[in-house]
């Protein structure tokens, strides 16, 4: 029998059956993209997630069930809070990206409480703040992946797995538990929180299907991807190029740190089976296909996102141009809030592929600079790359990222690999697979050897350009 799988994104959500060969099947997608109703502030609709969770997960099922269990991944640190008794969003959900809350990440850091605004923390404040000042009500909160729990159970699971709770600003740094120290800052009880389980391991039923399978694996996106593309073994990494792009490594039982290190990774816990964690690190890119939206959106230099390759295949170089993506600022190894997108270069001969290929290997100087910024930190020097996310199909820039990172780049062989991760740990809890096995479950589509050495000097010169331009935001530190 096979695995169901709801993978929920930043702007979309799609059900999947994967097979016991990996094989992915009867997939569907809805689109859910989220609303910026004011810059910075990033909303989805939740009542409009649940409907279409249950509509993808029955329609992949009516096709491709039965199945055996069901696994979750999901976009990290979206925040709902929602009412026990009806079930019902008491306000929008706020995306990970949405940036309100910077005045509650400063107030929290100046009694030692270190949060940034894309984490759950500030986010469920203020919800409560705006929806329930008193705290009278009794209210749920949840990432993501809880909120499809509760979904896909009808109201029996109020549950998220270690990845989600690790990266919510709310559980204590060693993983064993919600920190009540946090959640009396935010005036958060903690009766409204759910209970932490392991990445793999049947936690309930899934009685708003067909069958009632057993939700056996749940894991924010990008453990998801980190296991999906077998990165199970220490010193095994993956970057997925989605709206932003993250870098995760897998190191083993040994936590690296309590918060980030000194060259910007973050330790992350990579997953948690059998009430034993295995941590990582992770470095952020803070803007990766958004560039790329830019460009067809904005500036209409190109009418789809696969048009980039093309594009900037018109033109063997970028004729010095360089383009430092930093539209939300600069992550990993900076942490600049304050950094802007920058153009540098240009000149009367610059012409759309010139531009379009500065976009595309400005995301792969980044990437690069993950790599970096990762070996630095862990002391761990990684050999080849394992790619997915919409990016990854693109071959100029899983070119360019090969040169900038100098490295191979072995891509994923489905684009979104949270697919085939949250598949595995559900696979792992009823006995389709074993860790043991993920190794040699590796099949990459394509694996891109370097060529030609991107400028990486250059690059740095022009990182330096685009930091600090909006200095009091380059001052935040989070």
């Amino acid at each position: 029998m096979s695995i169901l799988v709801v993978d929920v994104g930043t702007s979309g959500l799609r059900a999947a059956v994967v097979r016991d060969d990996t094989t992915v099947e009867h997939v569907h997608h809805v689109a859910l993209p989220p609303t910026s109703p004011f810059p910075g502030l990033v909303e989805f609709d939740a009542a409009a997630m649940r409907d279409a969770v249950l509509g993808v997960a029955a329609a992949a099922l009516a096709r491709g069930g039965p199945v055996r269990a069901v696994g979750v991944a999901s976009q990290r640190a979206s925040t709902v809070v929602w009412d026990r008794a009806t079930g019902e969003p008491v306000g929008p959900g706020l995306g990970w990206q949405d940036l309100r809350t910077v005045v509650h990440c400063l107030t929290l850091a100046a009694q030692g409480i270190r949060v940034a605004p894309n984490q759950s923390a500030t986010k469920l404040q203020w919800l409560l703040d705006t929806f329930d000042g008193g705290r009278a009500r009794d209210l749920c909160f949840g990432t993501v992946d809880s909120w499809v729990a509760w979904v896909l159970s009808q109201g029996a699971l109020h549950v998220t797995d270690t990845t989600n709770a690790a990266i919510s600003g709310l559980l204590r740094a060693d993983a064993s538990g919600w920190s009540d120290y946090v959640l009396e800052a935010i005036s958060a009880p903690a009766t409204m929180l759910p209970t932490v389980v392991d990445s793999s391991g049947v936690c309930g039923e899934a009685s708003a299907l067909p069958g009632s399978p057993p939700i056996a694996g749940i894991a924010g996106d990008q453990q998801a991807s980190l296991i999906g593309q077998c990165c199970v073994l220490p010193g095994m990494a993956k970057i997925t190029f989605g709206t932003g792009g993250m870098l995760d490594l897998c190191l083993g039982g040994e936590r690296p740190g309590d918060s980030r290190l000194p060259h910007g990774t973050f330790p992350i816990v990579a997953w948690r089976i059998g009430g034993r964690t295995t941590w990582g690190v992770e470095a952020i890119m803070l803007a990766a296909g958004t560039n790329v939206e830019w460009l067809r959106d904005d500036l209409g230099l190109i009418a789809t996102a696969a048009d980039s390759h093309d594009v900037a295949s018109q033109c063997a170089s970028s004729d010095g141009v360089v383009f430092v993506p930093a539209p939300l600022g600069l992550g990993t190894p900076q942490w600049d809030y304050g950094a802007r997108g920058t153009l540098l270069g240009v000149t009367r001969g610059t012409g759309r592929a010139q531009v379009v290929r500065a976009v595309l290997e400005g995301v792969a100087h980044r990437g690069a600079d993950l790599v970096a910024a990762a070996e630095a930190d862990t002391g761990i020097t990684i050999p080849s790359l394992r790619v997915d996310g919409g990016m990854s199909a693109n071959p100029t820039f899983v070119q360019a990222l090969a040169d900038a990172a100098d490295r191979p780049v072995e891509i994923s062989p489905v684009l979104e690999a949270t697919t085939l991760g949250a598949a595995f740990l559900a696979g792992l809890a009823v006995g389709t697979w074993t860790l043991a096995d993920l190794p040699s479950l590796w099949r990459p589509h394509a694996v891109v050897e370097p060529r030609e050495p991107l400028d990486r000097v250059q690059w740095g010169r022009a990182v330096e350009r685009a930091q600090g331009w909006i200095p009091d935001l380059s001052a935040l530190d989070f």
